[in-house]
């Protein structure tokens, strides 16, 4: 039986850093970090995850704004609203929640941000400067990922990496961090064959596909560490009682809401795997937590504060 992973005090930690050296700024200068997100269309997650952030930014004390614009929003104004943020000298961060409507091109809106200012860490001159291995901005999910294994004493350091998804939101960028973290790495996806085999040969395994319970302890060498980046909605009762046995939490989430979370990982993986990251309450913590660490960051280099 193995540990479960969960990234929820580690996530609580660095929040507090942030929070104390936001207040430390004010009284210094008058002066917080600003971070600005960017909704266009009506997805709920989206709106989810940006109330997420701004609740966040709020307890930490960073100004926060969300910018809502329909879905069918003419480029050109997009365009424009983004260039009067690069220009606002309140705003250190900005974010765009991805996806954005089919009629956009996500590199080319994502590209419009000013580097100084992405705190996503998704612009070419930021994703150029990790595989560089250069100072620069980190996907926030990633980065998360990284430190809660060193905060673990995980070793990653000539391991084999086994990731599960090319995402640019995770896979890639978690590839280029672990390669420069001197870990082995192999990146997986829908084309793999034999794909339960490779994933059988890794230290570490990072499953981050969107697929509910996707990955099997079949999946898992026995002592191995499992990352589970999936967030998903598990509806059936009888499928939930499966995976989660007699469990008064998932059947109050079942009544109340209709569904309960589970990840891409089975979460019976954790009789066979030495560690295993819940959902939730494993890596989304910490998602949120790289940005708010990323936007003082990005507030710090701009003021040129120490």
């Amino acid at each position: 039986m193995g540990i479960w992973l969960e990234g929820r005090t580690l996530a609580g930690k660095i929040r507090d850093g942030v929070k104390e050296q936001v207040e430390h700024f004010r009284g210094l200068t008058n002066q917080v970090p600003g971070l600005v997100g960017i909704l266009v269309g009506e997805n709920p997650a989206s709106k989810v995850y940006l109330g997420t952030k701004e609740r966040t930014s709020q307890r930490l004390g960073i100004h926060s704004e969300i910018l809502k614009f329909p879905g069918d929003i003419e480029k050109a104004s997009l365009v424009e609203e983004i260039e009067k943020l690069n220009k606002r000298e309140d705003v250190d961060g900005i974010l765009v929640q991805l996806p954005l409507p089919p009629s956009f091109n996500p590199f080319e809106i994502i590209a419009l941000i000013s580097p100084e200012k992405d705190v996503d860490g998704f612009h070419p001159f930021s994703l150029g400067s990790l595989l560089w291995n250069q100072d620069g901005f980190k996907a926030c999910t990633p980065l998360g990922i990284i430190e809660l294994l060193k905060a673990s004493n995980i070793d990653i350091l000539g391991k084999r990496v086994v990731i599960i998804g090319r995402s640019l939101i995770v896979g890639k960028p978690l590839a280029a961090m672990m390669t420069n973290e001197h870990a082995t790495v192999t990146t997986c996806h829908s084309k793999t064959e034999n794909l339960p085999r490779v994933a059988s040969e890794a230290d570490i395994l990072v499953a981050a596909i969107g697929r509910a319970a996707y990955v099997t302890p079949d999946f898992v060498k026995p002592g191995a560490t499992v990352v589970d980046v999936g967030m998903n909605q598990l509806k059936d009762k009888n499928k939930a009682k499966e995976f989660f046995g007699e469990d008064e939490k998932r059947e109050k989430d079942l009544q109340e809401k209709g569904y309960t979370l589970i990840g891409d990982v089975d979460p019976r993986v954790i009789e066979k795997a030495a560690h295993l990251t819940p959902v939730p309450r494993g890596v989304g913590p910490l998602t949120v937590a790289m940005l708010m660490r990323n936007t003082l960051e990005a507030f710090r280099r701009r003021k040129k504060f120490q």
